[in-house]
């Protein structure tokens, strides 16, 4: 496959804004940071050179994407992409090269280097950062974030993040905090699995440490409590295996199945809501599971064939998870619980890999599943890190 053409496909010039007269309206609740920069704030980059870090999320409430927007109202030196490229159309962990199209260069930062050099911020007067975030630590886009202000910071260009919602509301926040000794790009910045936070609140949570020249560019009518379908936007896959929100609801937690041997469902039509393998009953699996009477959860038995990732054209047997109230349903407990059912249900297959580790941020967990330790007492005792995060967080809150 030629990650190169998955990179771009097509010429920028020939997409702006054909579709000027044509208006959703309809439901808009919010304005993203990107409509708020274009249509009222444009002095901000009337005049300078900007680079665009950004992906097929980069819409606005019409669906018109941010790099012809940017080609029509400033001057676009220079775009840059993350991991899955810039059409997000690339599977995770896979290399994507840097090209040009019409002259512009498409940096990559999911390839031979994960931050802007200095060379690619030649000429740069600010470094644009405006993709859609899934609200979880390990989901690398807020890393590339992080590694790109570090950047700017470094080489004197401003920093503008254009805000978007937290699909899965602003107001939890869950899971282990990150232990520096498992700093990685899955891992990169001192929060919880579920963070809590918009992009502009994580930048402005960075920059205590970083003190780039930072901007962020607020949304309008955005409020905690909102989840994605609230706020009348359209869900653009932010990666291939992101389709919908409900994927998003269940990822902070089902996610820590690429750290074993279990497949998260890579390779079917609902990734994240769908785990099992080869050597799981999944009768005996979904009964363990529902007699926990885990809170807004149930799991349904199902067979599955993966078309790639883990056990490629194996018929596996698993459960998929049916979240009945997403405001009162847990995605990291119900995931512990899940993995330590197969654990003891199936202690002479079950593994963990290095990556689990990465995703949790510490080894702590690993070990006291291990050890047999509840899922329950594990989260309790992440109780007195949370509680510090709660108020640090505080004074970077935007909304």
């Amino acid at each position: 496959m030629k990650h190169d053409i998955l990179q771009f496909k097509g010429r920028f010039t020939e997409s702006p804004l054909q579709y000027d007269a044509f208006e959703l309206g309809n439901g808009i609740v919010i304005k993203t940071g990107l409509s708020i920069l274009l249509n009222e704030k444009l002095e901000l980059i009337e005049g300078k050179s900007v680079g665009l870090i950004t992906n097929s999320t980069g819409v606005d409430e019409n669906l018109r994407d941010n790099i012809s927007l940017f080609i029509k109202k400033s001057k676009l030196k220079a775009i840059f992409s993350p991991e899955h490229g810039l059409w997000g159309a690339v599977q995770d962990a896979i290399k994507i090269p840097s090209i040009e199209q019409d002259q512009i260069p498409i940096y990559s930062l999911y390839g031979k280097i994960n931050k802007p050099s200095a060379e690619m911020l030649t000429g740069i007067d600010a470094l644009i950062f405006d993709i859609q975030d899934v609200g979880v630590r390990f989901y690398t886009y807020i890393n590339t974030m992080a590694m790109a202000m570090e950047a700017c910071a470094e080489n004197g260009v401003g920093f503008i993040v254009l805000d978007r919602p937290n699909p899965i509301t602003g107001e939890v926040f869950d899971g282990s905090m990150l232990d520096p000794a498992f700093r990685s790009f899955v891992g990169y910045l001192q929060i919880p699995m579920r963070h809590g936070l918009t992009v502009g609140e994580l930048a402005n949570l960075y920059n205590a440490n970083v003190k780039a020249d930072l901007t962020v560019i607020k949304m309008d009518g955005w409020d905690r409590k909102m989840w994605f379908d609230e706020t009348g936007l359209q869900w653009v896959m932010p990666s291939p295996n992101m389709p919908t929100l409900d994927t998003v609801t269940v990822y902070p937690g089902m996610c820590l199945f690429e750290g074993t041997n279990v497949s998260e469902g890579r390779g079917t039509t609902k990734p994240f809501e769908i785990i099992g393998s080869p050597w799981i009953n999944p009768h005996i699996l979904a009964d363990s599971l529902n007699s926990m009477s885990l809170q807004d959860v149930r799991f349904r038995s199902l067979y599955f064939v993966p078309t790639f990732s883990k056990y490629e054209d194996e018929s596996c047997g698993g459960v998929q998870v049916h979240v009945i109230d997403r405001d009162k349903f847990n995605p990291i407990k119900t995931a512990l619980h899940t993995i330590s059912a197969i654990k003891n249900l199936y202690p002479n297959d079950f593994q963990f890999n290095k990556h689990f580790d990465l995703l949790t941020g510490t080894d702590k967990v690993r070990k006291a599943l291990s050890d047999g330790v509840s899922a329950d007492e594990i989260i309790v005792s992440w109780k007195d890190d949370l509680s510090v995060f709660s108020q640090a967080r505080l004074k970077y809150i935007l909304y």
